[in-house]
């Protein structure tokens, strides 16, 4: 593995990490921000998924005045700009005295995609203590069939939760506890399909690099299927459980080492059900922290290119001969559209994003850690801005000279 910091300064979510190829571009994550009284409760909030226009917001919610434990309700707004307006439960065609959770919602807003509960009675007809369902529709103007399960080879006798489909509808990603081929108790696997009419391979573990032995689960797809939120309760977490990443360069591509999204995002509580919004601007996440209605609430966190190139505070002319220096290559130090972390080709959308922040001032980032990597033996990379040295396992090669900014390992 190649760990490269793309500037002399880290903040944030600012580490590029890969294994084999570079496949991140560098962002930033805004605070926090909760989805407000209108759509938190003094209950359970938890999973979040956005229509294709974000203008229809579906979630679970443990209120009183819904049919079972968890509902899913869906909130309307006229425009992005607009507030979201009160949620209204989805009726018992759909929901039911069982419980309905984390709700996946396909690019194309016509099918609906949840599974029932980790514990107490699922739904009935299921396979296991806990499934995976799905309801459609004919258009958006349509109500919501009945659901059904998923059925063989994606649910099994064991528990199976929280559905999340990429946008083309052929890769889906679920966790399921104590599946034989595991790491842990809790695991996410993946299932794909050649096509939208055909049915779900069998589920592949989706290996070390995001499974760790503890708990992984409650994941989101970006749409272009290239990144991966997940919860996880592994160690060296912020909190309980915590948002962490992992992206690829292709969906064929195997996925990258999970890297915590780090003390912006998460806090000391549990963080979790992190999903982005189709634009992959904006993640969406549940959350028990401080200052919540009463235990978990949704947030909204907005995801921040770094299009400021040349680190002179300003998005301006230098900036945009960076990125023709690099048209047409696979140069992830631009790579910053049509999602934050590129698509493995510097063109049009990275342009596009560029000049949506054009004549902009952005204040350089409060440093939180330096690694000049500019050693030339040793197991420890010194934090030039603090106390934060890192330890290095594995077999090294100092490269003092060898890095983008300074040095490299």
């Amino acid at each position: 593995m190649k760990i490269v910091c793309a500037r002399s300064w880290v903040v944030g979510f600012m580490c590029v990490i890969a294994s084999a190829v570079p496949v991140l571009a560098d962002f930033l994550f805004g605070e926090p921000q909760s989805l407000g009284p209108v759509i938190n409760t003094a209950s359970n909030e938890a999973g979040i998924t956005l229509s294709s226009d974000a203008l229809e917001l579906y979630f679970s919610s443990q209120r009183p005045d819904g049919l079972g434990d968890y509902d899913i309700w869906v909130s309307r707004r006229q425009s992005v700009d607009d507030p979201w307006g009160p949620p209204a439960n989805l009726g018992t065609t759909v929901n039911t005295p069982y419980t309905e959770l984390y709700p996946c919602l396909s690019s194309d807003d016509l099918t609906l995609y949840f599974s029932d509960s980790y514990s107490g009675s699922p739904r009935p007809d299921g396979l296991g203590g806990g499934d995976i369902w799905m309801t459609t529709r004919t258009s958006r103007d349509e109500p919501w069939t009945t659901p059904a399960n998923l059925g063989a080879p994606v649910n099994s006798t064991n528990l199976d939760m929280s559905p999340t489909v990429s946008a083309d509808g052929l890769t889906l990603v679920f966790n399921s506890n104590n599946r034989a081929g595991g790491l842990g108790s809790w695991d996410l696997w993946m299932s794909t399909r050649p096509g939208v009419q055909d049915a779900w391979g069998q589920p592949v573990n989706l290996g070390s690099a995001v499974n760790s032995g503890n708990w992984e689960g409650e994941s989101g797809l970006s749409a272009d299927g290239r990144a991966l939120i997940f919860g996880s309760g592994r160690t060296g977490l912020v909190g309980g459980v915590d948002l962490w990443f992992s992206a690829r360069k292709t969906p064929a591509d195997p996925w990258t080492n999970g890297v915590s999204l780090g003390p912006v995002v998460n806090s000391v509580r549990d963080d979790g059900t992190g999903r982005f919004s189709p634009d992959m601007r904006t993640l969406y996440f549940c959350s028990d922290r401080a200052g919540t209605l009463g235990g978990y609430d949704l947030y909204a966190a907005s995801i921040i290119p770094i299009v400021d190139f040349d680190g002179n505070e300003k998005v301006d002319i230098q900036d945009l001969l960076r990125l023709i220096e690099s048209w047409g290559e696979d140069d992830p130090s631009v790579d910053v559209g049509p999602g934050p972390w590129g698509d493995g080709i510097v063109g049009a959308a990275d342009l596009e994003v560029l000049m949506s922040y054009w004549g902009q001032e952005i204040p350089s980032p409060s440093l939180i850690a330096h690694w000049r990597l500019d050693e030339v033996e040793g197991l420890t990379a010194v934090d030039s801005a603090g106390a934060s040295n890192g330890t290095l396992v594995g077999e090294l090669l100092w490269q003092p000279d060898g890095g983008q900014v300074g040095g490299a390992l």
